[in-house]
């Protein structure tokens, strides 16, 4: 029995120190803070960006036809608050909405930067009118903010880059890496007329760019637990995206006389049954990644836990969502009280882990589910992306370009659940990368595509300051 209490206490020793050391071998990956010089906008830009927002350009969804009117009468404002901008660089537009500019850089052997935005926005409820500070297509400045729909989302971004090109050329600046400025108009639903065409249109010019930038990144206050400095997340990668529609048809009847299998009870059992039996959990790339960078900044048990994911992985990557998620988002069937309908219909939409696919989500269904019910897919579909470098030299420049206007701020790749325009992009880009310095925290989350959209301008000005300086770090 002495024997056997010492094994266990001496593999209880062994484990420790196994935790132990590997807790102490996890150690900062953050690059040195090299301070930039920062310059100055004017309040002008607060204007600017006001008055783009005031422009309802609109996505309902993917089949529907934008709004002429509104999307002319922004690219007519590009142009009236951007002079310098039209002047100096080529403009094409493509599949009529979505724009494409060109500053063509001085030393032809260097690898374009393309940095992208989208110019439209999600509608708002008309209902919510009455919860926003001021009305959403306003553009009203306040003391401290600018709000109205598209100042997170993504108007936001599109104009400070322009801002910062327009400034880089009032100071007589010529970029030695060629730079494009990719917008699509409609990233809303998807994005399959604006920027993959955009990608398209490059890939047939023989453009191969060394990085490609877009939103889907953020600095991150507070949202991690234990952490109280802020956590720039550059994203290498995102979540695939597929809604399936599961139907059940049967004879219908009488409610007085149900069936055994009713309808609708065929139909929920079905969520059910999805919702009971997920995905699993899946370290992958660039998730390891992210416990890497991260890890080092964690309170000690915390960064225990990721220096030891062998022991803890299932726990970190709950917290982390690491798998593929499933969320039943439509319901429909049935006409009156008493009567069982012949058909109901559900649609489930999955955000797909790197690793899977739509194929393999479809036959999870299929073998989760009852074999009665049919599956089809239905709308936008896409594949998870593949999964940018964190040792490329564009990394690089974009890690150091973060450090120098953030010191205090912790760097960290990682994998965005949401989708953007930055997927069609991997064909022409060596590396593709999501951030934009905007600050989010759990209630500023919440006003993506939600009610009182609205940027400070503190932030604002940030995010200007980043578009100058990465361009700039670039070159």
């Amino acid at each position: 029995m002495k024997k056997i209490l010492l094994g266990l206490l001496l593999v209880v020793i062994a484990i420790i120190a196994i935790l132990l050391i590997n807790t102490f071998r996890l150690s900062s990956k953050q690059v040195e803070a090299e301070p930039i010089e920062k310059v100055t906008f004017s309040d002008q830009v607060y204007q600017n960006l006001s008055k783009a927002i005031t422009f309802r350009t609109i996505s309902v969804n993917e089949d529907a036809i934008p709004d002429s009117a509104a999307f002319f009468g922004f690219h007519r404002f590009l142009e009236e608050t951007f002079p310098l901008t039209h002047a100096n660089l080529s403009l094409e537009k493509i599949n009529t909405y979505s724009l494409l500019y060109k500053w063509e850089g001085s030393d032809p052997s260097k690898k374009p930067l393309i940095m992208m935005s989208h110019q439209d926005v999600v509608p708002v409820d008309q209902p919510t009118l009455g919860n926003w500070e001021a009305a959403p297509f306003e553009g009203k400045i306040t003391d401290t903010h600018i709000i109205g729909r598209g100042t997170m989302d993504d108007k936001g971004t599109l104009i400070a880059v322009l801002e910062a090109v327009e400034k880089l050329l009032s100071e007589n600046y010529v970029p030695t890496r060629t730079l494009y400025i990719a917008s699509g108009h409609d990233e809303e639903v998807g994005g399959g007329k604006g920027a993959a065409e955009i990608a398209k249109y490059l890939k047939n010019q023989g453009v191969q760019a060394a990085m490609a930038i877009d939103e889907g990144g953020y600095i991150a206050e507070g949202m991690v637990p234990g952490v109280t400095a802020p956590v720039a997340m550059v994203n290498l990668a995102e979540k695939g995206f597929a809604s399936f529609r599961l139907i059940v048809e049967t004879n219908g009847g009488h409610s007085s006389a149900p069936p055994r299998e009713n309808t609708i009870g065929m139909l929920a059992q079905a969520i059910v049954d999805l919702e009971n039996n997920q995905l699993p959990y899946k370290l992958v790339k660039p998730i390891d990644s992210q416990l890497e960078y991260m890890g080092p900044e964690l309170p000690f048990m915390t960064r225990l836990a990721f220096a030891n994911p062998w022991l803890f992985k299932q726990k970190i990557l709950e917290g982390l969502n690491a798998h593929t998620t499933t969320a039943p988002t439509i319901i429909g069937g049935g006409v009156k009280n008493n009567v069982i309908p012949t058909v109901a219909e559900a649609t489930i939409n999955f955000r797909i882990l790197p690793g899977e696919t739509i194929e393999s989500v479809q036959a999870h269904i299929e073998s989760t589910i009852s074999d009665k019910i049919r599956v089809e897919t239905v709308g936008f579909l896409t594949n998870p992306s593949p999964v940018s470098k964190v040792d490329s030299d564009s990394y690089r420049i974009l890690e150091k370009t973060i450090r120098g206007l953030y010191p205090e701020a912790a760097v960290v790749p990682g994998l965005i659940g949401g989708g953007t325009d930055a997927r069609y992009f991997y064909d022409i880009a060596e590396d593709v990368y999501r951030f934009y310095p905007m600050r989010l925290n759990s209630e500023s989350m919440a006003r993506f595509h939600g009610i009182d959209e609205k940027i400070s301008k503190e932030n604002y000005q940030e995010i200007l300051q980043f578009s100058y300086q990465l361009i700039k770090n670039f070159n």
